[in-house]
């Protein structure tokens, strides 16, 4: 796929509370990483400029930065009611007073890319009424990328609500087309998914997108997330560099399941290489939700550059074992109990696709601890539970 969608390298200028200014490069060679609002705030009052430039510092000051957390994104209801005059696109006065470049410099010097949000319909989904909203970019695919590139955002969600039954394809590439025309670089990101299967034709060139929803809104529990896996989990042919199966945001962090929960979510997530855009708001959240969105050998499994999503070689009686083949030669596996109650395990070798006599490492991602053996996988599993290893040949 030819990288017509792809951040660039950029240099942020030094700002208060930033670090000295570094040449990052934003790509999407590797699942986007990030944050964006709509899980923890949706369209409430709460959202507004002054909350985005507080979890921007609070990415650098609590090390998610430096972890790998590089977007950060707003979603719906940024918009004034109406375009101008001239039919631009404008911020609403009263959540983004500055308006959205100023927050944009603001996001740049600190180190991250900024995203934006709008639908390829008439209006974008917050209300979920037809002809009522902020408005979308169906018919204003050039106007508006025109205003997306001149804020800088460097990333643009575009949703499907009110779409006025154009066909899919039709709207997404007029979009594709129109970001690429204005010539900054911007990351397109499509919240499309159920019959239409973007997964079969979003990375074509002409659209250009490099991630595709593949699943309807997570919610914050534990339900939601296990169905919305096991929609995403069987796509892992249509993920690559470049191009991104996407379930989703992130729900950890927002009260509505247990940590043993929260850390299937991000094992699931990451061993699928899916984004991870953080989904809580950061200013609140308590240690052990932080510690597992700071869980480096975790994330560097869903970064890992050969970019492989893995595959699910087993799901019997409630246990799932998915195997993710990593760039070194390692390779990443999680098992996960979806079930209700506890279960024992056993996952042979040859599962794996590990050769015989051969003695492997074991390093237990979450334990941060090493064992040896054939590879060979063991143990009782409570409900809703994970284990995730990365296994390489000794």
């Amino acid at each position: 796929m030819a990288r017509i969608a792809m951040l660039s390298a950029c240099v942020f200028a030094t700002a208060a509370g930033a670090k000295e200014a570094t040449k990052i490069t934003f790509n999407a060679d590797t699942p986007q990483m990030g944050f964006n609002n709509w899980n923890s705030t949706h369209c409430r009052d709460e959202f507004n400029e002054a909350m985005i430039r507080e979890v921007a510092d609070k990415f650098v000051s609590l090390g998610l930065r430096d972890a790998g957390y590089r977007h950060i994104n707003i979603d719906d209801c940024w918009a004034n009611w109406k375009r101008d005059k001239n039919g631009n696109l404008q911020a609403n006065p009263t959540r983004f007073p500055h308006g959205i470049k100023a927050l944009a410099d603001y996001i740049h010097a600190r180190g991250f890319a900024f995203g934006l949000y709008s639908s390829a319909g008439t209006n974008t989904c917050e209300p979920n009424e037809p002809n009522r909203g902020f408005p979308g970019g169906l018919g204003h695919e050039k106007q508006d990328a025109a205003f997306f590139a001149s804020v800088g955002a460097d990333y643009l969600k575009y949703d499907n609500c009110n779409n006025q039954k154009v066909p899919a394809r039709q709207r997404y590439q007029a979009m594709g087309e129109a970001l690429r025309a204005t010539g900054r670089p911007i990351f397109y990101s499509l919240c499309e998914w159920g019959e239409n299967k973007p997964w079969l034709w979003a990375r074509d060139p002409a659209i250009g997108a490099s991630s595709w929803r593949t699943t309807g809104d997570i919610s914050d529990n534990y339900a939601s997330m296990l169905k919305i896996f096991k929609e995403n989990v069987v796509l892992d042919a249509y993920a690559g560099p470049g191009h991104w199966n996407d379930p989703d945001m992130l729900e950890v962090g927002n009260g509505g399941m247990t940590d043993v929960e929260y850390r299937s979510h991000f094992s699931l997530w990451a061993i699928m290489a899916s984004p991870l855009l953080i989904g809580t708001d950061i200013r609140k959240i308590k240690p052990d939700a932080l510690k597992i969105l700071l869980n480096k050998e975790v994330i560097a499994v869903d970064q890992d550059p050969l970019g492989v999503q893995g595959k699910r070689v087993s799901d019997a009686h409630g246990v799932d074992v998915i195997v993710k083949p990593l760039k070194d030669g390692s390779r990443a596996v999680v098992v996960f109990n979806e079930a209700d109650a506890a279960q024992d395990v056993a996952v042979s070798p040859k599962e794996l696709g590990l050769k015989a006599s051969t003695r492997y490492r074991m390093r237990d991602l979450w334990q941060h601890r090493d064992t040896q053996g054939d590879g060979s996988i063991k143990l009782r599993l409570e409900p809703h539970a994970t284990v995730m290893y990365r296994i390489a040949a000794q």
